[in-house]
């Protein structure tokens, strides 16, 4: 027979992420909820876009916009040493500027992948570089406190044999002037390949990096264009089932859904643009999914760079300062939004000097005067 003797038995409540160390008690009754009291209190993050495009200095659409053939863009990761790329750095960095998170691309629409994955090799694993950033880039957020979100080209895919074409969506493909032999794509069934794939590497990023502030996906027209192909809800149980406390972001939303919404630059829909760009049912979608994400506590996201995300040497010289900073902190502020800031990692990996400068200076101030 079981003792169960005159001992009290309690359940002990599960630990919380150092990002949430505030917020433990919160946690131990719903993680969830406690993620989303963070979010709400955290004003301030750091962006980095860095992948092959970094290596070329033109703009992470690079591969898109000169329509740079397959085989040729892909001969970049024999060069992919990210020798600076110093997440102990990386991090320092974001926790003297104020911020309270740090967003990696992990996947971009060329498919290169910053972390090791059993469904592809082309990750830096498999570079010179013959890292896993992500990992990297995780230690480094649990140990300081600071909450890890991992961008994810959902909607997109340059590379991928099974995506689907440009009849669909002209942003799907590189305009080549010769077919791709390696495209595959003919019909909508075709399509689970890629789902296939995704979903494999999203169940690799929420099991392998420890616990996440959440799964940041992208690009949202490239869902608006075919809804219909994309398990949404699927996809969005996998990540509450694995790690109920990640939050949960796509744009400007897919479902309306989302833990929140992050557009470009400000807070709007994109319904006109995508009624203009790819037709009125596409921009129902759009509308519908804002009008359930838009009086959430959002969060803007925006460049230090004049505009690209991914290095461009071009933009030397014209990088956004402190001021310029200031000024969009208070005004995401004012709007009930979070600031997630993007900077474009140099080729090597380092921080452009002047992102470096102004981020410093960004902390110095929040120091003195507060946000």
């Amino acid at each position: 027979m079981k003792d169960t003797g005159s001992r009290e038995h309690t359940t002990q409540s599960p630990t919380a992420p150092s990002y949430l160390a505030d917020y433990a008690h919160l946690y131990g009754q719903d993680p969830h909820a406690a993620a989303l009291t963070w979010f709400g209190d955290a004003t301030f993050g750091l962006f980095l876009h860095y992948g092959l495009y970094s290596l070329l200095g033109r703009h992470e659409w690079v591969m898109y916009r000169e329509a740079i053939p397959l085989a040729e863009y892909e001969r970049l990761q024999s060069q992919f040493t990210a020798a600076e790329f110093d997440t102990d750095f990386i991090t320092d960095l974001a926790l003297e500027a104020g911020m309270r998170y740090v967003n990696l691309t992990t996947r971009h629409h060329d498919s290169f992948c910053l972390f090791d994955s059993a469904v592809s090799d082309y990750t830096s694993v498999h570079s010179p570089a013959q890292r896993d950033l992500v990992g990297e880039l995780s230690e480094q957020c649990a140990q300081k406190g600071l909450g890890l979100f991992l961008y994810y080209s959902y909607a997109l895919d340059w590379r991928h044999p099974y995506f689907y074409s440009r009849d669909v969506f002209e942003m799907a493909r590189p305009a080549y002037s010769e077919p791709e032999p390696r495209y595959k794509w003919e019909k909508d069934e075709d399509f689970q390949h890629y789902i296939d794939f995704v979903h494999a590497q999203i169940r690799e990023l929420l099991t392998s990096y420890g616990p996440l502030a959440g799964m940041w996906f992208d690009p949202i027209m490239g869902y608006y264009a075919r809804p219909d192909l994309f398990p949404i809800n699927e996809t969005y149980a996998m990540i509450r089932a694995l790690q109920p406390q990640a939050l949960i972001v796509f744009k400007q939303g897919a479902t309306g859904t989302e833990d929140f919404a992050s557009p470009e630059r400000e807070g709007r829909s994109l319904a006109d643009r995508v009624r203009e760009r790819i037709g009125p049912e596409a921009a129902e979608v759009a509308e519908l999914a804002w009008q359930g994400n838009r009086d959430k506590h959002n969060e803007i996201c925006d460049t230090l760079q004049p505009g690209a995300w991914g290095y461009t040497v071009a933009d030397n010289g014209a990088h956004r300062g402190p001021d310029e900073v200031m000024e969009m902190l208070a005004n995401a502020q004012e709007q009930g939004f979070n600031l997630l800031l993007n900077t474009g990692p140099l080729p090597e990996g380092g921080i452009h000097p002047e992102d470096v400068a102004t981020l410093r200076e960004v902390g110095r101030r929040l120091r003195g005067n507060g946000a």
